[in-house]
């Protein structure tokens, strides 16, 4: 998704990694570390693309993969069940407002299905305009769950939603 990750040097750590290493490791060193659990035959999420081209990233894994979610103070567990969490868009620039992340929700949804996974957690938050920036916007949004089916299950706060979908 070009040679800075999707946000900043993210490279889709944020969640995984305590605030200090992230900081500490933003740009080559969270690439890095992306690249170690690819390598280690772990699936960290799903790629969308378009004409051969990534166009589109979720990440979806198992909460416990997920250190600094787990850490959160408004996103903590609601109950014991064993949930996959969906923490993550990116949608390249050209490709925004044309339904992909619906796409990628439903493609995040199979994937778990396949893993014998039951419980896609997300966590959207709550936008105060149409015309929100990615980096407010990265975790989705509650409308775009409710259209995938999940159901809200706690408004821990203001700006932040815990959905789930329940697989059959």
């Amino acid at each position: 998704m070009g040679p800075h990750g999707a946000y900043g040097g993210c490279w889709c750590m944020w969640w995984r990694l305590t605030r200090k290493v992230f900081e500490q490791q933003q740009g080559e060193g969270n690439r890095l570390a992306m690249q170690t659990i690819v390598d280690a035959g772990r699936v960290p999420g799903v790629m969308g693309y378009r004409e051969g081209r990534p166009v589109a990233w979720c990440s979806v894994a198992p909460r416990e993969e997920f250190a600094s979610l787990n850490r959160s103070p408004v996103l903590k567990r609601i109950d014991d069940a064993p949930v996959w969490s969906l923490v993550c868009f990116y949608i390249a620039r050209d490709f925004r407002r044309a339904g992909r992340m619906h796409a990628m929700i439903q493609a995040s949804i199979d994937h778990v299905r396949r893993q014998g996974g039951t419980i896609v957690e997300a966590y959207p938050s709550v936008m105060k305009s149409d015309k929100a920036p990615p980096t407010t916007s990265f975790m989705g949004t509650p409308e775009a769950f409710r259209q995938a089916g999940f159901v809200e299950c706690a408004a821990p706060s203001a700006a932040k939603r815990i959905m789930r979908y329940t697989i059959q």
